[in-house]
C-alpha cells in the first residue's frame, strides 16, 4: 500500500468510494496546495500512551515569506473561537503572513513562534506583523497536555511546507479534532473553474465540530454502526476553520464572499453550528494586489459553487483519513468505516468494518 506525505498507509478517499461532490474537476492532487505555490506542512505531536494528541498545521506562498500581503477575506460564522489577526484582515483585506491551524491553548504560543519565523524571514525589518493564527479546541483527546505545541513545532511545520498531495487525518492541526460523531483532522480538496478563463481554488479544514454527518443526502450517525460518538456529550465544544486559495485576481471583498460560502459548506456536511463552536472562513488570493477589473457574476457563482463542494468533500476526507484514537481514560474517537461512506455513494452494501 502506498504512503502519504507523512509516511502512514494511504486510506481511501470519498471519490474513490462512489461518492460525489459537484460537477467540477479537481487539481492534480485534489488539494489546496493545487493552487500554484500554495504550500503546507504539518508538526503531529501524537503520544497514546500520554494522552497527547496536537499538533500544528501551516499553510504558506513565498509572497507571504517575503513580506508581500496577499488579498484576503475573512467570514465568522461563529466567533466562539480564537482566530488571532483577524480583525486587521476584515480592516484591510490583507494577509501578511503563513496561516496557522493548532489547538486553543498553543494558539498564543504559535502566533508568537510565527512573528519570530516572520522576523527572520521578512527582507526588511517590519514594525508591525499581523499572524494569523486559528483553533480548534481538542481537549477532548488531549486534556493530559494542553499546551504541547512549541516555538519550534511551528518552526517545524512553517519549514516542512511543501507542495504536492497533503497528508490528511490525524495529522498537525488536526491531531485531537472529533468530527460530526467521527474522530476528525485534517482534510483537503480542489476544483478547477470552467470556461477560457478557468482558475484553481484550494481548501483545506481543520474539521472539529458537532453535528450528525450527512452523506449522500443520508444521515450517518457511529450508533448506526455500533459505534460509540466521539466528541463531548454536549458537543458544545468544537470550533472548525476552513481557509481556501484561489489562483486568480479576486478583491477582498469578493474573497470575503467566498469565505463565507467555506462556512455554508460546513452546512452540507450536517455540521450543527452550535453555541461553543468558533466556525471560521479565511480566503485568500495568491495574486498581490487588487483585481484590474472585478469578476464577472457567473464566474464568481462557479467560484463559490467549487468552495461549497470542495469544503464537503474535505470533511469527509478528513474522517475517512483519520485513525481510531483511544486515550488512557477510555475515551475512543473512531474514524469513519469506508464501507460506510461506500454504501452513501451507491456501491456495495454498508459494511461494519471498523478500524
Amino acid at each position: 500500500m502506498e504512503d502519504d506525505p507523512d509516511g502512514r498507509p494511504v486510506r481511501p478517499r470519498a471519490r474513490q468510494l462512489d461518492l460525489a461532490f459537484g460537477e467540477l474537476g479537481t487539481g492534480p492532487h485534489n488539494a489546496i496546495s493545487d493552487v500554484p505555490d500554495v504550500a503546507v506542512g504539518h508538526t503531529t505531536l501524537r503520544d497514546d500512551a500520554a494522552g497527547l494528541h496536537s499538533g500544528v498545521t501551516a499553510i504558506s506562498h513565498p509572497a507571504l515569506a517575503a513580506g508581500t500581503p496577499l488579498p484576503a477575506g475573512l467570514f465568522v460564522g461563529n466567533g466562539y473561537g480564537k482566530l488571532v489577526g483577524a480583525t486587521q484582515v476584515v480592516e484591510l483585506g490583507l494577509l501578511e503572513t503563513p496561516v496557522l491551524l493548532t489547538s486553543t491553548l498553543s494558539t498564543f504560543r504559535a502566533a508568537d513562534a510565527l512573528v519570530t519565523w516572520v522576523l527572520e524571514h521578512h527582507p526588511g525589518p517590519p514594525t508591525s506583523v499581523n499572524p494569523v493564527v486559528g483553533e480548534i479546541n481538542d481537549s477532548w483527546l488531549s486534556s493530559a497536555v494542553p499546551r504541547a505545541v512549541t516555538a519550534e513545532h511551528v518552526h517545524a511545520a512553517l519549514r516542512a511546507a511543501g507542495p504536492g498531495p497533503v497528508a490528511m487525518g490525524n495529522v498537525g492541526g488536526g491531531t485531537g479534532a472529533c468530527a460530526l460523531g467521527f474522530k476528525g483532522g485534517v482534510g483537503t480538496a480542489s476544483r478547477v473553474l470552467p470556461g477560457a478563463r478557468g482558475g484553481t481554488i484550494g481548501v483545506i479544514v481543520q474539521a472539529n465540530m458537532g453535528g450528525t454527518l450527512r452523506l449522500g443526502g443520508r444521515l450517518l450517525r457511529p450508533g448506526d454502526l455500533g459505534l460509540r460518538a466521539a466528541g463531548p456529550v454536549t458537543a458544545e465544544a468544537g470550533s472548525c476553520v476552513i481557509v481556501a486559495a484561489v489562483d486568480f485576481p479576486c478583491s477582498a471583498l469578493d474573497l470575503a464572499r467566498l469565505a463565507r460560502r467555506l462556512v455554508f459548506g460546513l452546512g452540507r456536511t450536517g455540521a450543527r453550528f452550535s453555541h461553543g463552536s468558533g466556525d471560521y472562513g479565511l480566503a485568500f488570493s495568491v495574486v498581490p494586489g487588487p483585481p484590474s477589473e472585478p469578476l464577472p457574476p457567473e464566474r464568481l457563482s462557479a467560484a463559490f459553487e467549487a468552495a461549497m463542494d470542495c469544503v464537503e468533500e474535505a470533511v469527509v476526507d478528513a474522517l475517512l483519513a483519520a485513525d481510531t484514537v483511544r486515550t488512557p481514560d477510555g475515551r475512543v474517537a473512531h474514524a469513519l468505516p469506508a464501507e460506510a461512506v461506500r454504501a452513501r455513494g451507491g456501491g456495495d452494501p454498508l459494511g461494519a468494518g471498523v478500524r
